[in-house]
């Protein structure tokens, strides 16, 4: 196994943390940051091209745009000029690259208060579980 592989968990965020736990955390890091979007990006769970990032959670400016965030999660997972991703918000659809991470946090948060993304190498549009 590759050694970016370790810090991969088996289960996805929400099936690790209760919804009691989850609402805790995002209320603890909206107070001390307020100005700050708590989102998490997993790696889609058939995903076979793409490396693992290095973490799960991200504290995000809210005026940082998605075209940005998107630069962000491309540099930390070093990929090739040439290997196109995709950025899925609760694995249903991709923001306009234009929108603030305010306004995607505010369209698209989860009811415990993270932002959800989910990235693949390939549009997961039409495919079911």
């Amino acid at each position: 196994m590759p050694p970016f592989e370790r810090t991969q968990h088996p289960k996805p965020f929400k099936q690790r943390k209760s919804f009691a736990t989850r609402q805790q955390e995002v209320a603890g890091i909206r107070m001390k940051f307020p100005t700050k979007i708590p989102v998490i990006i997993e790696r889609y769970q058939r995903e076979k091209y793409l490396p693992l990032l290095d973490k799960t959670k991200f504290l995000v400016p809210q005026e940082l745009t998605m075209t940005q965030f998107v630069t962000i999660i491309r540099n930390r997972m070093t990929l090739m000029p040439s290997q196109a991703f995709y950025l899925l918000l609760n694995n249903s659809g991709i923001a306009s690259m234009s929108l603030t991470m305010a306004q995607v946090y505010k369209e698209h948060k989860d009811d415990d208060g993270f932002l959800y993304m989910t990235y693949a190498s390939q549009e997961m549009f039409g495919q079911s579980d």
